[in-house]
């Protein structure tokens, strides 16, 4: 009689769960390591930390801050160099202005004066300046004055004529005369410095025909 109580798969084993033990493949990939970067191989052994990401980064940002402060400094130079050329050249131009114009007023007191000088030169050529004469003693300070003031004169006979200096009032035809020359100064030219306050007016030789 076969024992009902007998259980066919006891002490089989077959029921039994089985220990599960890891995949030692499978172990080895997950084991902690570095991460490679982009582009980046990593050598066995390298071991990379958030520091070390971080410090990488901020090199890179230090070395890019440092090329925009270089550009910045080349374009301020060069700003600064191109205000003191334009500052040169503004000082430049206005102390050639102020010049002119300083010349310009004398001019326009020295034009005063020429009338006066004329009449004196008309009365020495009549003999009116007489010397020790109260009339030469004054004659004698006004073109002091003139002379203190830049005031030259200028047209002589026997000068080659200029028709930029020389107002020619008549024209004499001249046997031999090669070239237009001052015969005669009708009325003396004057400067003061580079402006002309009136030019000569002369006679003339001319080459005849």
């Amino acid at each position: 009689m076969a024992d009902k109580d007998h259980d066919p798969t006891a002490g089989s084993g077959a029921g039994d769960e089985e220990e599960v033990r890891p995949d030692e493949e499978g172990s080895e990939a997950q084991a902690s390591g570095p991460v490679p970067q982009d582009g980046e191989e990593l050598d066995e052994g390298d071991d990379l930390t958030v520091d070390d990401i971080l410090g990488s980064a901020q090199n890179a940002d230090a070395a890019a801050e440092d090329a925009v402060l270089a550009d910045l400094e080349s374009a301020l130079l060069n700003d600064l160099k191109r205000l003191q050329a334009e500052y040169a050249n503004y000082r430049r131009r206005t102390e050639e202005q102020r010049e002119v114009e300083i010349e310009r007023a004398q001019g326009a007191v020295a034009k005063g004066l020429l009338p006066v000088l004329d009449d004196l030169d008309r009365a020495e050529k009549h003999g009116d300046l007489e010397e020790g004469s109260p009339f030469a003693a004054i004659a004698v300070k006004l073109r002091g004055v003139a002379e203190k003031m830049g005031i030259t004169t200028y047209g002589e006979a026997g000068e080659l004529f200029d028709p930029q200096h020389h107002e020619a009032i008549f024209q004499v035809p001249t046997p031999g005369a090669t070239e237009t020359t001052i015969l005669e100064v009708v009325e003396i030219g004057y400067r003061l410095g580079s402006v002309e306050l009136r030019p000569a007016k002369v006679v003339v030789a001319v080459p005849a025909d």
